[in-house]
């Protein structure tokens, strides 16, 4: 019987017209489909202005794990490919490069990530570990406040949250949280972009590859399935729906973030606290955020459960859910507590709030949201590296 690393070496033949050797080292299954998937993709080329995975894979004649974690890095799973091509199941050759691209990138999540056991327990548990998280923190800080607040409970201002928190308490609580998901992120993007250097070269990024980069990752540019009708259906049908909902999402998060930073700089730089009027930038911010965050979520949640399995790997669902679940409940329980002022339920929501808060924070580096900056990172080595005046020292050139 026919190993795998058989097949990918009998895809190359087929692809390219010559063999090559086994493998110094050995190479994962998912890395090893991808790359066979490569070399028969290579031959064909049918999809290569469809994004940015085909003229990338154009320079290479083979594929090492570096080139295949920086294609898959690349990869935004539109579909596209796997409806126009003509090796797709049912055919013999079994070529469906989204799934195959998304299993490497489920590999890369706990690859990079630090600490690597973090990566692996998310990346198997992520929606029980999303609810646990949550669950926890919100307990934990709900009994806090009572001990802090019982003896005087009858004079607490429900208007105003660091009557139940004191800012310094948040501030020596989540400044650790961000700083271990700022250390953790930039050490997994390190790790990723020092694995790719060796497919894509060692060159520094110019402004102009790093302009370029930002722009089509900030539009989504490859969401459009390479025609500008959006991803596909399992029918067959485009639809704009995912583009739209990843943009809700993103910016939504964004203005979230814009809300807690601009009210950052009032309380230390104009000494103005918490609460804010309505009319508040902070407020204005935050409102329309959260909103956006949460229909996002909503529609993001919904493709996810509908969309074929032959679109993506089914067993990242978990992972998913987990991560759409802490934005959607970090964003509902916002706006409903931007809405709970002189209400008695504000305590518990100000609790179940920060949990949410605290438990999307910790899970940030293990998830979608790191691939998002490893999509990013992939997308500048693109732009740097079609820019060369030539191949040479690429990986297998």
């Amino acid at each position: 019987m026919q190993t795998l690393e058989d097949l990918t070496r009998e895809a190359i033949t087929l692809a390219n017209g010559h063999t090559v050797p086994a493998q110094a080292s050995p190479l994962s299954e998912s890395v090893l489909e991808v790359s066979r998937q490569m070399m028969i993709c290579n031959g064909c080329r049918y999809c290569e202005g469809f994004c940015a995975v085909f003229p990338a894979m154009t320079r290479r004649l083979e594929f090492g794990a570096s080139d295949i974690h920086y294609l898959a890095n690349l990869c935004h799973n539109c579909g596209a490919c796997l409806h126009a091509c003509q090796y797709a199941p049912p055919h013999e050759f079994m070529i469906n490069v989204p799934r195959a691209m998304a299993e490497v990138r489920k590999d890369t999540y706990t690859a990079y990530a630090w600490p690597s056991r973090f990566g692996v327990l998310y990346k198997n548990n992520g929606a029980w570990i999303a609810i646990a998280l949550a669950i926890g923190l919100t307990l934990f800080l709900q009994m806090t406040a009572s001990f802090l607040n019982g003896a005087n409970a009858q004079t607490l201002d429900l208007s105003n949250f660091y009557s139940i928190y004191p800012h310094n308490m948040l501030v020596s609580i989540f400044l650790p949280i961000f700083a271990f998901v700022v250390l953790s992120l930039s050490l997994g993007v390190h790790s990723f972009l020092t694995d790719i250097g060796q497919a894509t070269g060692a060159q520094d990024a110019s402004t102009v590859a790093i302009a370029h980069a930002s722009h089509d990752a900030l539009k989504l540019k490859y969401l459009d399935g390479g025609h500008g009708d959006g991803c596909n259906n399992e029918d067959d049908a485009f639809s704009k729906f995912r583009k739209y909902f990843h943009h809700l999402t993103f910016y939504g998060f964004m203005l979230c973030l814009a809300a807690t930073s601009v009210a950052t700089l009032y309380h230390y730089l104009f000494s103005w606290e918490a609460p804010y009027v309505w009319t508040s930038l902070p407020k204005l911010l935050g409102i329309s955020g959260g909103l956006s965050l949460a229909v996002g979520c909503v529609g993001l949640l919904v493709l996810n459960m509908r969309r074929h399995p032959l679109h993506g790997d089914p067993t990242q669902k978990q992972m998913d859910i987990g991560f759409i679940f802490l934005l959607f409940l970090t964003s509902t329980t916002g706006l409903l507590l931007a809405g709970s002022h002189q209400s008695s339920s504000m305590p518990l929501l100000l609790s179940l709030h920060l949990g949410s808060v605290m438990a999307l924070f910790l899970t940030l580096p293990y998830g979608k949201f790191a691939h998002g900056i490893f999509r990013l990172a992939a997308l500048v080595r693109f732009e740097t590296e079609k820019r060369l005046p030539s191949n040479l020292g690429l990986s297998g050139e």
